[in-house]
C-alpha cells in the first residue's frame, strides 16, 4: 500500500470516530443534562433516548467514562497506526502509549482538583478531548513533515 493512501485511510478512520464520537457524547449529555435536571423534555435523538431510557443518573455518568476511555483506546489505536504508516515500523510505539498515559492521568489529577477551583476541571476536559480526537495523531502527521525539504 501507497504511503498517501495508508495516511488518508487512517485519517478517514480518525475523522469518521471523532464524528461517532461527537453523536454519542452530545447524545449523553442530554440524557444526563435530563435526569440531572429533572428537565420535561431531552434533547437527545430518540434512538439514542430509548436506548438508554432505563439508565440511571449514575449508569449514565458510569458510561460517559467508560466512554471516554474507549475512544481514547481506539484514537491511540489510529496513531499508533499513523506512525506505523509513517515511519514503516513501531519504533515509536511505547512512547505514544507512555505519552497517552501521561496526559490521561494528568486529566484525572486535574478533574479530582476541580473541587479546587473550577479552571482545573475545565483543563481536564480539554485534555481528555485531545485524546478523544484526532489531535494526537494530527500533531503526529505534521511532526513527519518537520525538516523535510519541500519537492
Amino acid at each position: 500500500m501507497r504511503r498517501s493512501i495508508g495516511i488518508a485511510m487512517v485519517l478517514a478512520l480518525a475523522v469518521l470516530l471523532g464524528a461517532v464520537r461527537e453523536f454519542f457524547f452530545v447524545n449523553l449529555n442530554y440524557a444526563i443534562d435530563h435526569l440531572q435536571h429533572h428537565r420535561a423534555y431531552s434533547f437527545a435523538h430518540s434512538a439514542f433516548t430509548a436506548a438508554v431510557s432505563d439508565f440511571s443518573l449514575k449508569q449514565l455518568v458510569l458510561l460517559k467514562w467508560a466512554a471516554a476511555l474507549v475512544f481514547i483506546i481506539a484514537m491511540l489505536a489510529l496513531t499508533i497506526a499513523m506512525a506505523r504508516v509513517l515511519w514503516g515500523d513501531h519504533r515509536y510505539l511505547r512512547v505514544l502509549v507512555v505519552g497517552t498515559t501521561l496526559v490521561a492521568a494528568l486529566a484525572l489529577l486535574l478533574q479530582l482538583a476541580g473541587g479546587l477551583h473550577p479552571a482545573f476541571a475545565l483543563v481536564s476536559v480539554k485534555l481528555l478531548h485531545l485524546l478523544q480526537y484526532p489531535g494526537m495523531l494530527l500533531f503526529l502527521w505534521v511532526a513527519s513533515m518537520l525538516g523535510k525539504s519541500p519537492r
